[in-house]
């Protein structure tokens, strides 16, 4: 049975004066969902984000969170989503743990629940041995953490993260991760990332986002089960890519998205079968037209080849 929307978003643009940062992006975001929302720097992640959050307004299109417009009630909004923005902003003349306090109340924690809350934070955060240092004397690392922990205290139905790893070693990465995981299905999840591998550890689901235009609420739905041969092969690159597609068998071939095409070679190629047995004719075919195969593979559908796929097909079509 599918869970109810918590987030709904309808038709979003936004404008930085004639800057078009969001294209009319809809997707909605169901209780309970991890989403990961994933793209190369500008291609409107944190625009989403504080939009959703209600720190900034829409140019067009709305965006429901618990049944509230983000723009038209802010405060609802914030009672109900747990934000940790890309270097969150800090009070650095507080200890730790005086700013969980402070922050407790803000954010609506009963008086005779606030010594729990912060206790339960610093627990999941490992903060109990800064708790009582101010915070412009921490590292970056121990700044994240605690932004962290101040977006939790309240035990928030949606937590939005924008790059909630920046700067933590790899323990600490970990232990977000773990942290995060561990909220599936309890609290709904949205994570900001252009780190792919983080992204396909954490998120049940993947959105991925290009120039302010989204091209996938669902990345991995959007593999394709074709076999797909990655090659590496020595060869003049136009002789090699048609005999590649010459081949029976072939669907199609391409140069790799990173081969230097000026280049002498070897390259790298990838080449979509019918079936797994066409790998046998691929081979014959290099070796009988007198090249060399430095290199055989079969390539995973991956969250970085869905990524690449779409991308190139979007960059494809912006050129046409």
């Amino acid at each position: 049975m599918k869970q109810p929307d918590i987030v709904i978003a309808d038709h979003l643009v936004k404008r930085y004066g004639s800057r078009l940062a969001l294209r009319g992006v809809s997707f909605s975001i169901a209780e309970g969902e991890i989403i990961g929302l994933l793209g190369p720097n500008g291609s409107g992640k944190s625009t989403i984000l504080r939009i959703l959050t209600g720190y900034l307004p829409p140019s067009g299109g709305a965006i429901r969170v618990g049944g509230h417009d983000a723009w038209e009630h802010p405060l609802e909004i914030r009672r109900y989503v747990g934000y940790v923005p890309e270097d969150a902003p800090l009070y650095d003349v507080m200890r730790v743990g005086e700013f969980l306090r402070f922050m407790a109340e803000i954010k609506g924690v009963p008086a005779d629940g606030i010594s729990a809350a912060v206790a339960s934070v610093c627990s999941k955060l490992d903060l109990w041995g800064v708790v009582k240092v101010t915070i412009g004397k921490l590292s970056r690392g121990y700044r994240q953490r605690v932004a962290l922990a101040q977006a939790l205290l309240n035990n928030p139905p949606l937590l939005v993260l924008d790059e909630p790893t920046n700067a933590l070693d790899a323990y600490q990465v970990i232990g977000v991760r773990e942290l995060i995981r561990g909220l599936a299905g309890k609290q709904t999840v949205i994570v900001a990332s252009h780190v792919l591998t983080e992204i396909e550890r954490l998120a049940t689901r993947v959105m991925i986002l290009r120039d302010g235009e989204l091209l996938t609420a669902d990345a991995m739905a959007e593999r394709s089960e074709v076999p797909r041969l990655r090659l590496r092969i020595a060869g003049p690159l136009d002789a090699v890519l048609a005999m590649l597609r010459e081949t029976d068998g072939v669907i199609r071939a391409n140069a790799a998205a990173e081969t230097d095409q000026n280049a002498t070679g070897p390259h790298d190629f990838v080449a979509e079968l019918r079936h797994p047995g066409v790998t046998e004719d691929v081979v014959r075919a290099v070796v009988s037209h007198g090249f060399g195969l430095l290199g055989l593979a079969e390539e995973k559908a991956d969250l970085e080849r869905v990524f690449l796929d779409l991308t190139q097909r979007a960059t494809q079509a912006a050129a046409a």
